[in-house]
């Protein structure tokens, strides 16, 4: 596979919090998370993506929902963050096949090992995240959605 290497910017973002019950359902606080943010419509200047990222808080053991803010969006009530932004290497598979994204990480993870360029940059509320990149009118129609996971690298320091 071939992995493609982006740079994020800093950005504010609203935040779901920790979900160690890892609960998407409509009560759940990913749920009420995911409900939130797609309400959202940033202006057409603000509309990139992708504006939301979903991870793994190794620390806290529960998933944390993100997404960007502009300094016209109400929060919510959800509090708000600093991400870092940074180098990513991603790579996308069928949301929910967690055989291939197991696969596709460690391949990943074996190729920035092994190269003279890049290594891993993970570090508290740094961690591999994952973004839908299926537009929803599609995943509606085609019955699934494609995920693309991102893995934060910095360039090796060399002496």
């Amino acid at each position: 596979m071939t992995f493609r290497i982006i740079s994020l910017p800093p950005f504010r973002a609203v935040t779901s919090g920790v979900d160690t019950a890892f609960d998407f359902s409509e009560n759940g606080i990913l749920g009420k998370f995911n409900a939130f943010f797609s309400e959202l419509s940033p202006r057409h200047q603000d509309n990139f993506t992708p504006r939301d990222f979903l991870y793994f808080d190794e620390e806290k053991g529960g998933m944390v929902w993100i997404y960007a803010m502009t300094d016209y969006f109400d929060t919510g009530g959800f509090k708000t963050v600093d991400f870092d932004g940074g180098l990513y290497a991603t790579y996308y598979y069928k949301d929910g096949d967690d055989e291939e994204n197991d696969r596709l990480y460690k391949q990943i993870l074996d190729w920035i090992e092994k190269s003279d360029v890049f290594e891993v940059n993970k570090y508290r509320n740094h961690y591999p995240m994952g973004h839908i990149i299926t537009p929803p009118e599609v995943i509606k129609a085609q019955g699934f959605a494609q995920m693309e996971a991102f893995v934060p690298i910095k360039l090796k320091e060399i002496d």
